[in-house]
C-alpha cells in the first residue's frame, strides 16, 4: 500500500530578502514523501511551497487543509502513467502548488526513487543551465554589494527587485552598472512585482530605457488587462508577465490573456502557474503567439528547485533562467546542486542529504 506523509519545514533566509510585497525572514515548504508501505527506505519527495499574499492557494492553516487533501487522495496513487493521471485529475487548477508537489513526487517514484524527475542531460550531470544572478531589494550599500559579488560570481546576467525604495536611487544604481558593462557585456533585467501605479508606469519605463534593459517583470498590479496592454504596446523596453499568470486558470483564459494584452514574455513558476503541466500549457500557447519565455523557481528548497531544473532542461528553454534561489537559505536541504559562473547544475561529487525525510 501506498503512503504520502506530510511533513512541513521552515527554511531560514540568510538575510532579509526584501520584494515591494515586504521583507522576507523565512520561507514555509511543505514536502510529500511518497513511499510504498513495505519498502519504506525508497521514497520520492514533492514540494509544496505556496507563497502567502501572492498564492491563492495559501491561507493560514495551509497546513491542516493540505493534509486533508492527502488523505483524500491516498487511494489514488499507485506507480504508472494510468495511476499518475488519475491522482493528478483530481487536483484542481486552482491548487497550483498541490499540483506541483504531487507531479514532482510521482515523477521522482515512477524514477526510483532518485530525484529524477525527467531523464535529461541535466538529471545526470552532463547539461548546465546559464541563470541570471538576482538582486533583491534593500538600501543602496545592500544592493550594491549584492552586485559586485554576483558580478565576482561570474554572472553575465542580473534581474534587480525594484520599487522598493526611491525610483532615483534605483536609476543611480542601473546608471553605476551601465558605466561600467555594456549591454553585450552584461544582460540586466528588473522585477517590479507590481510595485508602479499604471498611470506612472510608462514614464518610469521611459526613464529606465536608458539603461539599456533586457526587460522588466510586472511593472503593475495584475488583473489591470488594459493598462498592461497599453504598457506592453507603448514601453521601450519588454514587458514579462508573472503574477498576471496567476488567475488564469483553464486554456480558454490563458488564450484570452495573452491575446488581449500581448506581452514579450512570460515567467512562469511551477509553484504558482499550474504545476509543471500547466507551465507546459503556458509554454506551448506562448511560442503559438511567437512570446518568449523563462522559468524561475519560487523560493522553493532545493528539492523543488531540482525538479523545476530538470523541467527547464527537458523543455528545452533558451537563454538566462532564474533558478539561483538555493544558496539563499541558511538551512537549505543539501544536494548536488551547484551554482558556478552563472550556471546551475549537478555536481555528481555531491550528495543529497535527506536525514529529514528518514
Amino acid at each position: 500500500m501506498f503512503r504520502i506523509d506530510v511533513i512541513p519545514y521552515t527554511l531560514n533566509f540568510s538575510f532579509s530578502a526584501g520584494t515591494s510585497r515586504g521583507v522576507l525572514n523565512e520561507k514555509l515548504s511543505i514536502f510529500l514523501k511518497l513511499y510504498d508501505q513495505t519498502s519504506p527506505q525508497n521514497f520520492a519527495l514533492g514540494e509544496a511551497a505556496p507563497l502567502p499574499g501572492l498564492s491563492p492557494d495559501f491561507s493560514p492553516d495551509y497546513i491542516t487543509q493540505l493534509k486533508t487533501r492527502i488523505q483524500g487522495l491516498q487511494h489514488l496513487i499507485a506507480p504508472g502513467p494510468l495511476a499518475f493521471q488519475q491522482a493528478l485529475a483530481s487536483v484542481s487548477a486552482t491548487e497550483s502548488a498541490l499540483k506541483f508537489a504531487l507531479e514532482t513526487a510521482l515523477h521522482d517514484f515512477n524514477n526510483g526513487c532518485k530525484r529524477e524527475i525527467y531523464k535529461t542531460g541535466f538529471s545526470v550531470g552532463q547539461e548546465k543551465i546559464p541563470i541570471n544572478g538576482l538582486v533583491w531589494m534593500g538600501d543602496a550599500n545592500f544592493m550594491n554589494k549584492q552586485i559586485a559579488q554576483k558580478l565576482d560570481a561570474g554572472f553575465t546576467c542580473l534581474k534587480l527587485k525594484v520599487g522598493a525604495i526611491d525610483f532615483e536611487t534605483e536609476c543611480q544604481i542601473l546608471k553605476n552598472i551601465r558605466h561600467e558593462f555594456n549591454e553585450e557585456t552584461l544582460v540586466l533585467r528588473v522585477d517590479a512585482n507590481g510595485a508602479w501605479p499604471a498611470h506612472t508606469a510608462l514614464s518610469y519605463l521611459n526613464v529606465l530605457s536608458e539603461f539599456k534593459l533586457h526587460s522588466i517583470e510586472q511593472p503593475i498590479q495584475p488583473k489591470q488587462w488594459e493598462q498592461m496592454a497599453y504598457l506592453c504596446e507603448q514601453s521601450p523596453i519588454q514587458i514579462a508577465l508573472d503574477e498576471e499568470l496567476i488567475f488564469a486558470y483553464s486554456k480558454a483564459e490563458k488564450i484570452n490573456l495573452l491575446e488581449t494584452i500581448k506581452p514579450n514574455y512570460i515567467v512562469l513558476k511551477p509553484t504558482l502557474h499550474g504545476g509543471l503541466t500547466g507551465s507546459q500549457e503556458w509554454i506551448e500557447l506562448a511560442q503559438a503567439r511567437s512570446m518568449g519565455w523563462w522559468i524561475t523557481s519560487a523560493l522553493e528548497s532545493n528539492i523543488g528547485l531540482n525538479a523545476i531544473c530538470q523541467f527547464t532542461s527537458i523543455t528545452q528553454a533558451s537563454g538566462f533562467q532564474g533558478l539561483g534561489t538555493g544558496q539563499l537559505y541558511t538551512n537549505n536541504i543539501e544536494s548536488p546542486l551547484e551554482v558556478l559562473q552563472g550556471y546551475i547544475g549537478l555536481n555528481s561529487n555531491k550528495n543529497w542529504n535527506l536525514s529529514l525525510f528518514e
